[in-house]
């Protein structure tokens, strides 16, 4: 005969050593005869306890209430660390459920131990500018615990719904240190799909059973990306600086214009990736840094002059990097200064450049998408579509000529009849 798992919750007292008229208050937890006792760190008067029914005594009094409410939800945790163990097919015992309920288990991670674990592994996976990203969130994750949690960490199992909503608004309200907004709803949403990756490793790892993000979508809003146009362009190419800084920047963005190179792409890019083509011509053969992705760009003759430009440069100085790229922080301030002095009223950032190939030297002159997307070293069509759109002109431009076609139909028509 099977002889039956014994589960039981008892709640009991001992006399209080600092206090002899109080009694302090434990739960025992049985399984086949085996015990665990958790001290609960409450007491009682010992005329307010009721031996038999293990609870306090005299429940109209708050305290009493306010005593017997807690015993009440000890019990229901305890039960659903029971029904939590059965569930992951875990060894059920009375010293597993008292480190279940009290945090000390293997699956009671928490949210720094998850942090430092997906940190730890994902360096060698990462691109470092990639995992800088994660590090800020981590950042903004630390001071959310303490300023709204008023904790230093969590454990996952705290981790709901509740808690994402909460960290969004504590995004959205974040000030500065001159009490203005520091981030808008795309920041926002950047930080929380960090978040949602690493809750996502939790939960392949078993660390977590439920998905707080399951509920919660991710909006981005939309926008326009920035570009050049034909006409700003060519003002930007015929501007000669006196300043060797912002003349160095500037053709630094020309060539990233007509080479579509990142920036942290061209501050890399060295004579060895430049090559002979299959067409006989010189070619960039690179990786690009923030997707390991091999991109072949042939050298448009704009991009190859100002090669050429720096390369006795580059002799003399004894550099392997063939064009003088100023750090990111500094080339996107000096190309503030370089959009005011060519008459551009635009924002823009060495990112623009980027843009500007895609849109305005290949797109615009009828070079399909999927030759741009190959060309920008992209995995997906879909991520080149986001950079690339076809500006108001071309699109008159195509009509008139569909206009056209019309017109020597008609024509052709009336001729034969």
């Amino acid at each position: 005969m099977k002889s039956k798992s014994t589960f039981t919750i008892i709640f009991f007292t001992r006399k209080s050593r600092s206090n002899p008229n109080e009694l302090s208050i434990y739960v025992r937890i049985t399984v086949k005869g085996k015990r665990a006792e958790i001290s609960l760190k409450r007491c009682v008067n010992s005329t307010q306890w009721d031996s038999t029914k293990n609870k306090g005594r005299g429940g109209n009094t708050e305290k009493i209430r306010a005593l017997n409410a807690y015993l009440d939800q000890v019990y229901t945790k305890l039960l659903q660390c029971h029904k939590q163990l059965l569930e992951e097919d875990n060894i059920i015992s009375s010293d597993a459920i008292k480190s279940r309920y009290l945090g000390e288990d293997e699956n009671s991670k928490t949210l720094l131990e998850l942090i430092a674990y997906h940190n730890s592994n994902m360096t060698r996976v990462l691109k470092a500018g990639t995992m800088k990203n994660y590090y800020t969130t981590e950042k903004y994750l630390h001071r959310f615990l303490d300023k709204k949690r008023k904790a230093k960490d969590v454990y996952l199992k705290q981790i709901n719904y509740r808690f994402v909503i909460d960290f969004e608004h504590y995004l959205r309200d974040y000030k500065d240190s001159k009490k203005q907004l520091s981030m808008g709803n795309n920041g926002v949403m950047k930080h929380l799909e960090r978040f949602k990756k690493i809750i996502n490793l939790a939960i392949k790892l078993d660390w977590m059973t439920k998905n707080p993000f399951d509920r919660f979508q991710l909006k981005y809003d939309k926008y326009d990306r920035a570009f050049l146009t034909e006409r700003e362009l060519e003002l930007l190419e015929n501007m000669d600086f006196k300043s060797d800084r912002l003349q160095r920047i500037k053709d630094c963005f020309v060539f990233s214009c007509y080479t579509g190179l990142s920036y942290v792409d061209v501050k890399e890019l060295t004579e060895d990736n430049i090559v002979k083509g299959i067409d006989n011509n010189n070619w960039i053969y690179t990786k690009r840094e923030k997707t390991d992705e091999l991109v072949k760009i042939p050298i448009l003759p704009k991009a190859w002059r100002i090669l050429q430009k720096y390369r006795v440069a580059r002799e003399m100085e004894f550099t392997t990097n063939i064009l003088p790229i100023s750090s990111n922080q500094k080339t996107n301030s000096y190309l503030k200064e370089i959009a005011k002095s060519s008459g551009i009223q635009k924002n823009i950032s060495f990112h623009v450049a980027r843009h500007t190939f895609a849109t305005t030297v290949m797109l615009y002159n009828g070079v399909p998408i999927e030759t741009v997307s190959k060309l920008l070293g992209h995995t997906k069509l879909s991520t080149t579509q986001l950079y690339a759109r076809v500006v108001e002109s071309k699109i008159s431009e195509d009509i008139n000529k569909l206009l056209e076609r019309f017109e020597e139909k008609r024509s052709k028509t009336i001729s034969n009849c």
